[in-house]
């Protein structure tokens, strides 16, 4: 009779030590020697890789999409707002300006309480306030935490997953998945940009706010106002 090595028996208790049976999947990511039980398989290179590096932009894929520059960026988001139905008496969204002050406010109180991987670093740490998915501000269902800057957008939401113990089926043929949007547009924040590149287009700020929610793959732009 075939028997599992201790190795499998105790993967799924010990998510954090590295996998080295002989049935393992390696990561295809040149700089990782790390391996998973099930193949994590990326729908644009078709190549597998662990759960580190599953998304586009932490295994540098070859497939991945040129960056979209600020000035394209901000058009885009033009485009989309523009093909939506307006309210009648739409509220009046808060300026560049005014949503850095707000953050720059909100940061020093959010870096009391925020919580996050304490292995990231003082200087590479960007503090948010996530909308947790059906919630609002007003309703205190927000949560303060840190990430690295260097991270993708997905390995965002797959924190915020986890530290707020939200069901995350985004690896699975769900039709519905966890995205994150821009609490000041409302725009859908691509899983492959980098927390670092949005900041730099000021697409949100240290300290600002998002919005996690479950959506369709159609939907780009939600209604902030819901989320108040």
């Amino acid at each position: 009779m075939y028997k599992l090595s201790k190795s499998v028996l105790f993967a799924s208790d010990s998510p954090h030590v590295e996998y080295t049976g002989t049935k393992g999947y390696s990561c295809s990511f040149t700089e990782c020697s790390a391996r998973e039980l099930m193949p994590v398989v990326c729908d644009k290179c078709l190549k597998n890789f662990c759960l580190r590096h599953r998304h586009q932009n932490d295994h540098k894929c070859e497939k991945l999409e040129e960056k979209i520059t600020p000035t394209k960026t901000a058009e885009h988001v033009q485009q989309i707002l523009a093909s939506k139905k307006l309210d009648v008496n739409p509220k009046r969204p808060r300026g560049k300006k005014s949503s850095k002050t707000a953050a720059k406010v909100a940061l020093m109180k959010m870096k009391l309480h925020a919580v996050g991987d304490t292995k990231i670093p003082n200087f590479d740490r960007v503090y948010l306030q996530v909308v947790l998915p059906g919630g609002a501000v007003s309703k205190g269902t927000t949560k303060p935490l840190f990430f690295s800057k260097t991270w993708s957008v997905g390995r965002v939401i797959d924190a915020v997953a986890d530290r707020a113990g939200i069901s995350n089926t985004n690896n699975t043929g769900s039709s519905q998945k966890l995205r994150l949007f821009s609490m000041d547009s409302g725009c859908l924040l691509p899983i492959d940009q980098t927390v670092d590149a949005l900041l730099q287009n000021e697409t949100f700020f240290n300290g600002g706010t998002v919005i996690l929610e479950r959506v369709t793959d159609e939907v780009n732009v939600i209604n902030t106002e819901l989320y108040q």
